[in-house]
């Protein structure tokens, strides 16, 4: 049974950055629901102890790294991508527990088909942090059969290629410098934006990486990013994405499925993006 509760929070450490409150504000508003989203800085060392505390007046929470783990820990069900991630993102406050939603897969996702990216049978991921794992997951979503994994350290990206087995989407892995050549339709890019990756090495990368697309959009543009617009290249920011995972914790929050549309959804998503793009 869902909370009759109007109230809403993001956790997460840092969390003055985070652009989750205009987000939510505007689809309430939109939905003409008087409901309020605050944010709460609360670490790892913290979480167990904030969450236990959490009386009955919470309807949901909105999760930002390095909470998500302990999210998926925390919940008593999960949806498919929280299962395969082992990340969630969302939690849904019930009287049967909290429910847990990986919205970002989702999120990258409908994102990258809302750019118009034909149907790429090839992809490279650069990266293989927990962001990875999500955009693995999105690849799949849209069909792509075969991913490379260009990391700094191929070895660490291992859990990739076995996640890759479960879900039918061959995977191989390769140093930054050490990408086979072949050109891809669609590059993801999940490097912290603050990642500094030598000119070569980003040049190499966007000489057959076909359309970019970054994850980062506080720091832009990224050196991958401007690697592909010396070349003339497209690379898209993944402010994008940011708002289809919120617009799909709308969703959990509102109906208890993050499939769910929304009434006017389109509407909705039109107010979420303008929320965070207009000055």
């Amino acid at each position: 049974m869902l909370s009759g509760g109007r109230e809403l929070e993001v956790w997460g450490d840092p969390i003055d950055h985070s652009l989750s409150p205009r987000l939510h504000a505007a689809a309430y508003r939109e939905l003409g629901l008087d409901w309020s989203y605050g944010r709460r800085r609360v670490s790892e060392a913290s979480f167990s102890g904030e969450f236990a505390a959490l009386g009955g007046t919470l309807r949901g929470l909105s999760l930002t790294m390095p909470l998500k783990a302990l999210a998926f820990e925390a919940a008593v069900t999960r949806n498919r991508h929280g299962e395969l991630s082992g990340a969630v993102n969302t939690l849904l406050l019930t009287e049967g527990g909290p429910h847990g939603f990986n919205t970002d897969v989702a999120g990258i996702a409908a994102d990258i088909a809302d750019q118009g990216v034909p149907h790429a049978e090839r992809a490279r991921i650069v990266g293989s942090g927990a962001t990875a794992t999500s955009a693995l997951l999105a690849l799949e979503i849209l069909g792509v059969d075969e991913v490379e994994v260009a990391a700094r350290r191929p070895e660490a990206a291992q859990a990739l290629v076995e996640l890759g087995r479960r879900l039918g989407v061959r995977v191989h892995t390769v140093g930054l410098d050490g990408h086979d050549g072949r050109p891809v339709a669609l590059t993801i890019a999940t490097l912290p934006g603050g990642v500094d990756l030598s000119p070569s090495v980003a040049d190499a990368l966007a000489a057959d990486g076909g359309l970019l697309y970054d994850v980062v959009y506080g720091h832009w543009p990224t050196a991958l990013a401007q690697a592909w617009q010396c070349r003339g290249a497209r690379a898209v920011p993944g402010i994008g994405m940011l708002v289809q995972q919120a617009l799909r914790q709308v969703r959990v929050f509102l109906t208890g499925s993050d499939e769910e549309p929304l009434p006017a959804e389109a509407t909705v998503l039109a107010s979420m993006h303008a929320a965070v793009t207009e000055a």
